[in-house]
């Protein structure tokens, strides 16, 4: 039950994440409160990454990263709490 509890969460902030780097391609409100929360969910997961890689000119590889340290990280806890 535990293991498909992290795997349903590390599966929303993938979605998460790659919906933020699809708002970043449209036009959108970033006051408009379904944006602000993808946002604020998001943030400090990739900020992390932004202050460690620089910008590839005008591309952001901050959310590749992001994306597979929580694929990572999910894997990772989802085989510690399996093997309790």
């Amino acid at each position: 039950m535990a293991v498909q509890i992290i795997n349903i969460v590390t599966y929303i902030f993938v979605l998460l994440i790659f919906g933020r780097c699809i708002l970043s391609f449209i036009d959108h409100d970033p006051g408009h409160p379904a944006i602000r929360f993808v946002y604020d969910v998001t943030e400090p997961i990739m900020a992390p990454f932004r202050k460690i890689v620089p910008m590839a000119g005008p591309i952001d590889i901050s959310p590749i990263l992001a994306l597979f340290a929580v694929q990572i990280l999910g894997s990772i806890l989802a085989a510690i709490v399996g093997a309790l």
